[in-house]
């Protein structure tokens, strides 16, 4: 099992003015402790039911940019892109600019979004569900033609483009890999299996892991889709880490990689990140790869 870092909380000890030195030591660590990739939120307020939502956050594919420059081998995407921030067109742009200038090492994780106060709060158009999942599949289906030879025209029911022109082409191929989060059994896991090349799952327990991978499974075959060339991660939200509970933390992976998880993402959101960061490095990351 692979361990990757999210970044979730910039709220640390020396403010504003040191959240770049701050970060970059966290990507160093990660970047050379053998983490196998390092993420950040897609969020412009703070998420409200975990902390005062005017604490500290940055924009993601910035950051993304920054981490890029100061490490070498770690993956680097969002976890994960909202749909509605931005148009497709611009977003695949975006991940292309970060494949090629990380070398390959771009990303493109995304999802439904949901963060309603943010979109009202900055003017961004908050369309219902059902519509905010018709466009993420027409994203997509976007960034899959805009990193393919058809610089054709693409029209959608969302969106019209005249020319999905897109030069330079990603240096990752076929294309960067398509992450997609969330763990929806009807619309989430069959854009997965359709698209994706990853999914990252909201899971509690093994037992509700492997029925989310059985369903995921039963749209592979839907889809026609080799249900193990699918990358299977989740998003780790438990307190075995925040108590340094690093023996709990290894048994409870174990039962997560019994029921086919093949990565975890890790948040640290304590007070000293440079410290989580180098623990996970030093007494997860080994211990996890051998599961």
């Amino acid at each position: 099992m692979q361990v990757g870092l999210h970044v979730a909380s910039f709220s640390w000890p020396d403010g504003p003015d040191g959240i770049a030195a701050t970060l970059e030591e966290v990507a160093t660590v990660a970047d050379q402790g053998g983490l196998a990739s390092l993420s950040v939120m897609d969020h412009f307020f703070q998420m409200d039911q975990w902390f005062d939502a005017s604490e500290p956050m940055l924009e993601g594919y910035t950051t993304l940019g920054y981490l890029a420059a100061v490490t070498e081998r770690v993956r680097l995407g969002l976890l994960v892109t909202g749909v509605t921030y931005r148009h497709p067109g611009v977003l695949a742009k975006i991940v292309s600019t970060l494949d090629v200038l990380s070398q390959g090492r771009g990303e493109l994780g995304i999802g439904a979004a949901w963060y309603e106060r943010e979109h009202v709060g900055l003017g961004v158009p908050y369309p219902a569900m059902a519509e905010r999942f018709e466009r993420l599949e027409e994203t997509l289906q976007i960034c899959l033609q805009m990193w393919s030879e058809d610089t054709g025209a693409y029209e959608g029911k969302h969106y019209q483009l005249a020319e999905t022109l897109n030069s330079p082409q990603p240096v990752s191929k076929p294309h960067p890999p398509i992450m997609i989060g969330g763990s929806g059994e009807k619309k989430t896991l069959r854009l997965v299996a359709k698209y994706g090349d990853a999914c990252n799952l909201f899971v509690n327990s093994p037992e509700e892991a492997t029925h989310k991978l059985q369903v995921l499974r039963g749209h592979c075959v839907s889809e026609g889709t080799d249900y193990g060339s699918i990358r299977k991660t989740m998003l780790y939200s438990g307190a075995s880490l925040l108590g340094a509970d690093y023996e709990g933390f290894v048994s409870e992976m174990a039962g997560f990689a019994a029921a086919g998880i093949e990565g975890v993402m890790v948040m640290p959101l304590g007070p000293d990140p440079v410290g989580f960061t180098t623990a996970v490095a030093d007494q997860i990351v080994p211990r996890l790869a051998e599961l």
